[in-house]
């Protein structure tokens, strides 16, 4: 059974329950995320299966942020 996906403009529903400063748009579509802190990823859920599919369960994010 396959989920539609539905309009970019409606946000991922992790956007909904995290904290709103801790949103941003998904790296390949741009909908809203929860994208920053504890729990964020770059992808929202439709994005990110076809990567970890690719890529496997053991991908991990780097932060590309300079250490201050």
């Amino acid at each position: 059974m396959t989920t539609a996906v539905p309009p970019i403009n409606e946000p991922d529903p992790s956007a909904l329950i995290c904290p709103r400063d801790q949103v941003g748009p998904c790296a390949v579509c741009g909908r809203k995320t929860h994208r920053y802190g504890r729990g964020g990823c770059p992808l929202c859920q439709w994005c990110a299966p076809p990567v970890m599919e690719q890529w496997g369960p053991d991908v991990h994010y780097i932060s590309t942020r300079g250490k201050n």
